[in-house]
């Protein structure tokens, strides 16, 4: 029992890679300003237990990730960046949605939200690294891991 925390990152970016959308993926938050084209990149946000998931046996988890698309602000024509983000977009979320157990490391991706907190789900903003402008939509990526602790008897 555990959380198999380096499979579900590869899962993540596997899916993000064989896509063809992203010039890079990163399984961290990048410290470095992207280059042009997207980039994609997933970090850890919480791990918590799936209260009502969870028996008396073990607990189950509910891991979610960031998954992050950049898309520098001065890259032509502007009026592409946020469908070229909004197309990536939607073919993680079409890949998510295919492959909810992540070849079996997670007993699913919380798709709806039937667990406490957010659904698979993506917010639009601007973020500002080393001194440029990226548009960025961010994926929360609600994962549940089943029997991920044992429950003292």
């Amino acid at each position: 029992m555990a959380i198999n925390s380096k499979a579900l990152m590869d899962d993540l970016a596997s899916h993000a890679m064989t896509l063809g959308f992203f010039d890079r993926v990163n399984q961290h938050e990048p410290k470095n300003g992207p280059g042009r084209g997207l980039t994609c990149a997933m970090w850890i946000d919480r791990i918590q237990p799936a209260r009502a998931q969870s028996g008396l046996h073990s607990t189950t988890a509910r891991v979610t990730f960031n998954v992050r698309i950049y898309s520098n602000m001065l890259q032509n024509p502007q009026d592409m960046i946020d469908p070229n983000i909004m197309e990536a977009c939607d073919a993680l979320f079409e890949a998510y949605s295919g492959d909810f157990t992540l070849s079996g490391d997670a007993a699913y991706i919380d798709l709806m939200g039937i667990t406490q907190g957010h659904p698979l789900e993506s917010q639009s903003g601007y973020i500002n690294i080393d001194n440029k402008v990226f548009r960025v939509l961010t994926i929360t990526v609600p994962i549940i891991v089943n029997d991920a602790w044992p429950q003292a008897e």
